[in-house]
């Protein structure tokens, strides 16, 4: 991987050795992709304000992240399928970000099940969450991530009616899949991502294979999920599951400063400013262009996080200046898993850290603390 620079160089390699239909699965986003684009467009316009002659040989990128110590401001969002993008890939990817000192989350529709990771890592993770019309299975879902000692709950927010990804319908992204000659004939032509999957613990949702009546078909899991996103879910539910989750609560898919000043009312510790990476509401603005004003609503009430278009340090390092406390990162960590497995996602992480602490050296500050709009060109 020596010759691996930046995040881009992971996505070409995932791209060559992953299925056409998994790599797309992750790196597209719904509709006409107009907000994936602005997630990446708006952060790249925000510049930094140079500074000379200033000492700064003992930068420190350390930080908190809802209390708890952090190498980095940044953590690894919540991601379904990674176990089809590399065999066991949650368990890699959580070793990977443990290793590197940041948090890791385990998505509701991950391969590797809470079951999985918990005994295969050694700290606690966190688990995201999505709420089905199916009320006792969440709770037995919330309940398995307190018996497996889950650090923090990442309940996501913006999924109740889901936006149309044209290119998961063209390349028959369904559970199970659509096998065609074509589909066919590119798994056939990644051997090395075929083993390697086949070598992982499972091929199908993990925290629900196994766990409902009548699901332990992969077809008639299929018709279930098909059937559970709940357009009924309110602020009244978030109230439900903070009755039963006894630790710190995360809010991830706000995009809105009235709904911000909801979160902030729910004793939920942190929020997460997020479009959900450009796969929900085609035409919403971009993470970057609502961060600022959110954060000055109620960043003195609960910890701001950003989720949205981060490639790269400096991507990190734009965030934090408009008042963020931390960044989560999705695509970036999934090309280099696709792409090396753990030591891709590690990659990554490294990638960004050394991205970020270049781009304090040349604008004079050495603490994240340091960190404000005073270092952008504005």
């Amino acid at each position: 991987m020596k010759h691996i620079t930046c995040i881009e160089d992971l996505r070409q390699v995932h791209r060559r050795k992953v299925p056409k239909a998994f790599f797309d699965y992750a790196d597209r986003g719904s509709y006409a992709e107009e907000t994936l684009r602005a997630n990446r467009d708006d952060l790249q316009q925000i510049k930094f304000r140079q500074r000379i002659l200033v000492d700064v040989s003992k930068r420190d990128l350390s930080t908190t992240i809802l209390g708890e110590p952090a190498a980095l401001p940044l953590s690894l969002a919540p991601i379904g399928l990674c176990g089809m993008q590399f065999g066991d890939g949650e368990i890699h990817a959580c070793r990977a970000a443990q290793a590197a000192g940041i948090p890791f989350t385990l998505s509701t529709m991950s391969i590797c099940s809470i079951e999985d990771v918990a005994a295969n890592v050694d700290k606690p993770f966190w688990f995201q969450l999505y709420v089905m019309k199916d009320r006792g299975f969440i709770k037995a879902l919330i309940e398995r991530a307190i018996a497996a000692k889950c650090s923090a709950l990442v309940l996501t927010v913006d999924l109740q009616v889901i936006g149309q990804r044209h290119q998961d319908i063209k390349n028959g992204m369904t559970v199970p899949p659509e096998w065609t000659l074509s589909k066919l004939f590119d798994f056939a032509t990644k051997p090395a991502w075929v083993s390697g999957v086949l070598r992982g613990k499972r091929r199908t949702f993990g925290n629900l294979a196994g766990h409902l009546k009548g699901t332990d078909d992969i077809t008639a899991l299929g018709t279930w999920i098909g059937t559970q996103f709940d357009t009924t879910l309110n602020w009244k539910d978030v109230e439900w599951i903070r009755s039963i989750w006894p630790g710190k609560l995360i809010l991830k898919g706000i995009l809105d400063i009235e709904d911000a000043q909801e979160a902030a009312k729910t004793g939920a510790q942190a929020l997460v400013v997020s479009n959900h990476g450009g796969r929900q509401l085609d035409g919403a603005p971009s993470s970057i262009e609502v961060l600022p004003e959110i954060a000055d609503a109620i960043g003195s009430q609960m910890e701001i996080m950003f989720d949205g278009g981060i490639r790269s340090g400096q991507d990190v390092m734009r965030a934090l200046a408009l008042g963020a406390k931390s960044c989560m990162i999705g695509r970036a960590y999934i090309y280099g898993l696709g792409a090396f497995g753990g030591p891709g996602v590690a990659k990554a992480i490294d990638i960004i850290r050394n991205e970020l602490s270049t781009t304090m050296g040349l604008c004079g500050v050495n603490t994240i603390a340091e960190i404000d709009d005073h270092v952008l060109a504005i």
